[in-house]
């Protein structure tokens, strides 16, 4: 319906149902069509009233309260249109408010999207394994309590084979890979080691093209056995064929040359970096980049410095604080405050571990105490050179652009790829062997060798190890299972750490794991 307000009894009669509209959605999205920006407003945010004969509609927003009048409406039955006006007729717009839909509608449009796209997975999955049966569909476990997951789980019959096939029902990018074909091998795992008839004796990947180049690479990091009966498919951008990719090996891996790397020149650190570093030199770091400096409180990053016409400038905040901002004679009592705060919140005996300078870059906090000496972690590496959030220019289009945590070098001349945690991830095996097959590439080409990045040091010609490192009780459940799929030509050890690593790290247990 579409309305003009012509006089006050058109107002009159628009209001109750202006007010019932309103109050039949909990919330609403509010744009001015002038303006870019989107608002959420709750109902007890809006208001409609009639004043001298007018119909005045007002909400609040993050700019105070908006008033206007009402001179038409139209309700789509998606959204409701106002043209409204204020300033005495200056300032005209069309006001846009759009109900927000409830948490059992979106549920309910995502799941039936996921099923569709199950469904059809399933037959063309059937056909390509020759007309095979759908034994059962279903999906991995959902981010919230009743809706399916994001990877489809189907189950195939030919014959006395049974078939595992799972594909991704949402959106992606490569960058999924890791928690895609974590989850797979976990699923494909236990079911065949918990099957009480025939297990799947094959498992089946159906991705899209964007993610095919990336799944080969991990694929082939797997045991040889099991590489053997994955098999890995390409889905056409309209679901409606599948076309068989080649089974990976670890040779496919090395035939294309890495980029050059770039390692930032060790330049003497910045006058600014000097004066911040005295504050708490025992918990103040700096990483170094191409365009100048970056500087963590226990791997926080607070103050970045950079030089910009042949002048140095410096920018402060760190996250749960403030913004950005550049230090001025006016923002320097900002920065005093700053350090003062992550000198109180940012330690070990820390009062209030709900803090967010306390909570957050936990991950940083623990590389940048292993950075100072990762000799705790294992006496027989090298403390320096020692490369922290180490960039390997080869991320490319079908990779990531995640740094390695740490790269250090043993006494014997191996190279060891750490790879940090210290919350459960299911990733954190498949991430660390592609940081593995980053780095081996690299010294296959004699790139590291080249770039001197460990001195003079002499690098021994084998493979790098890989050290997965988490406090013990933070280990992911699945973690056994995903690092025995890995091939045994990674060399592959788990490290345990004490819980109260802040407090100092101690090795609880380590050991080889495949």
């Amino acid at each position: 319906m579409s309305e003009r307000l012509a006089n006050a009894d058109d107002a009159k009669n628009a209001l109750p149902r202006l007010n019932e509209l309103i109050s039949s959605h909990g919330e609403w999205f509010y744009t001015e069509a002038a303006h870019a920006q989107t608002i959420a407003l709750r109902r007890s945010e809006c208001d409609f009233r009639v004043s001298q004969g007018r119909l005045i509609f007002t909400c609040w927003s993050e700019a105070g309260a908006r008033v206007w009048r009402v001179v038409g409406w139209e309700w789509t039955g998606d959204k409701l249109l106002l043209e409204a006006e204020r300033r005495m007729g200056a300032e005209n717009a069309l006001l846009e408010l759009v109900p927000r839909a409830s948490a059992s509608v979106i549920n309910g449009m995502v799941s039936a999207t996921r099923r569709t796209l199950c469904e059809r997975l399933a037959r063309l999955a059937s056909e390509h394994f020759g007309k095979a049966k759908v034994e059962r569909r279903g999906f991995s476990a959902g981010a919230r309590r009743g809706q399916p997951g994001r990877y489809a789980r189907i189950y195939l019959r030919r014959h006395q084979e049974r078939i595992a096939v799972t594909g991704i029902v949402t959106e992606s990018e490569p960058g999924d890979v890791d928690a895609m074909l974590s989850s797979a091998l976990v699923w494909f795992t236990r079911a065949r080691e918990t099957s009480s008839g025939i297990g799947p004796g094959k498992l089946c990947l159906i991705l899209p093209s964007p993610l095919i180049e990336t799944t080969r690479q991990r694929l082939a990091l797997l045991r040889e056995d099991l590489r053997r009966v994955i098999h890995l498919s390409q889905i056409d951008d309209d679901w409606q064929e599948l076309t068989p990719v080649s089974r990976p090996t670890r040779g496919d891996l090395w035939k294309e040359k890495p980029p050059r790397l770039h390692i930032p020149t060790e330049k003497p650190l910045s006058d600014w970096s000097k004066r911040l570093i005295a504050h708490a030199p025992e918990a103040i770091d700096v990483i170094r980049a191409r365009h100048g400096e970056t500087l963590r409180y226990h791997g926080l990053p607070f103050a970045r410095v950079r030089r910009l016409m042949n002048e140095e400038h410096l920018w402060f905040g760190a996250s749960g604080t403030r913004s950005r901002r550049l230090l001025a004679e006016s923002t320097q009592p900002e920065l005093t405050r700053l350090i003062e705060e992550l000198k109180e919140h940012r330690h070990a005996g820390a009062s209030d571990h709900r803090h967010a300078l306390y909570r957050s870059s936990t991950e940083a906090w623990l590389e940048s105490i292993l950075r100072r000496d990762i000799t705790r972690l294992d006496p027989g590496l090298i403390i320096a050179p020692l490369h922290a959030q180490f960039r390997t220019s080869h991320a490319g289009q079908h990779s990531n652009s995640r740094p390695v945590d740490l790269l250090a070098l043993r006494r014997d001349g191996r190279l060891a790829v750490i790879e940090l945690k210290v919350s459960e991830d299911r990733e954190h095996v498949l991430q660390g062997a592609d940081y593995w097959r980053r780095v081996e590439m690299y010294r296959r080409h004699g790139l590291i060798k080249r770039a001197r990045l460990f001195e003079d040091a002499v690098i021994s010609d084998e493979p790098p190890l890989l050290y997965l490192v988490a406090p013990l009780l933070r280990c992911h459940r699945a973690f056994e299972t995903l690092a025995r799929a890995i091939t045994p030509d990674i060399e592959l050890y788990r490290f345990d750490l004490n819980e109260d690593w802040r407090a100092g790290v101690r090795v609880m247990q380590r050991g080889r794991v495949n």
